[in-house]
């Protein structure tokens, strides 16, 4: 069964980077990688937040919050 990946990022170029390095390197067999572009889909900003994550890029892993770099702070993007 494979497990829930979600990379949530703003398209600043450390968001973009992040999402190339990060999010593509992951396993297909045993990821279900979503990409979100929160600039983009500003709705998702509050499911963001309330996985725990502060700031963008991001990636969530089953439920839990990576921080990869800081790009942008959620509040910046509400």
């Amino acid at each position: 069964m494979k497990s829930k990946a979600i990379f949530y990022h703003a398209g600043c170029p450390v968001c973009v980077a992040a999402e190339q390095t990060v999010a593509s390197a992951l396993d297909p067999q045993r990821f279900d990688v979503e990409i979100v572009h929160l600039g983009e889909n500003r709705r998702r900003v509050a499911e963001a937040e309330a996985v725990g994550v502060k700031s963008v890029p991001a990636l969530v892993l089953s439920g839990a919050p990576f921080h990869i770099n800081f790009g942008a702070s959620l509040e910046a993007l509400k």
